[in-house]
């Protein structure tokens, strides 16, 4: 297998939208990759709010909020697949021998889980669960080969992820600080690709 075909593995790292890219969902946005392999990737939209405020979601599903940190927090637009499920993106918590406290929950190497299970929801709601959360409706998803196809043609940028960005970040300031993990400024690219 030559260099230039070697799989990549997107997991734990930001797409960043070119700024070429125009797409109501996926224009300036920053995706956080939950999980990326040969099969297709999977992914949340970290910077898009939605016009529900947790309190808001958890009403919903018949939940009451029991945690004042949380009251403003936006639930965000995480992708455009399945946009009447949540998905819960928290911190890494152990219940021991390496599993989940939650039924339902993806390991994300990098110390990030996400989850889509309703006890989730209800530790939150009760107090307890995660402390710092990041709460969407629906996913980005790529089948295979897709992505990397729209890598190529210059509509993403790739880095590591910072989890910073997405628990302590204003969510306005989301795609300028993810650009500048690499570096740039959105001012720095022209939005047309340049081929010789």
């Amino acid at each position: 297998m030559s260099v230039d075909s070697a799989p990549i593995n997107l997991t734990n790292h930001f797409l960043i939208a070119m700024p070429g890219l125009n797409d109501e969902l996926f224009g300036r946005s920053v995706v956080f990759m939950c999980e990326h392999s040969e099969r297709g990737a999977l992914g949340l939209v970290i910077n898009k709010p939605s016009d529900i405020l947790l309190p808001g979601l958890f009403t919903k599903v018949d939940l009451v909020l029991g945690r004042d940190d949380l009251r403003d927090q936006p639930v965000f637009q995480g992708g455009p697949v399945q946009t009447e499920r949540g998905f819960v993106l928290h911190e890494a918590i152990d219940a021991g021998e390496g599993e989940s406290v939650y039924a339902s929950t993806l390991t994300i190497p990098g110390g990030l889980e996400m989850t889509t299970s309703r006890d989730v929801l209800e530790a939150i709601a009760s107090g307890a669960g995660p402390r710092k959360v990041f709460v969407s409706l629906g996913y980005a998803s790529w089948g295979e080969g897709q992505l990397e196809s729209e890598i190529t043609e210059n509509s993403w940028l790739t880095v590591a992820a910072d989890p910073a960005l997405i628990f302590d970040t204003p969510v306005a300031q989301r795609y300028e600080k993810a650009m500048a993990l690499l570096g740039l400024a959105p001012w720095m690219l022209s939005p047309d690709a340049g081929h010789a």
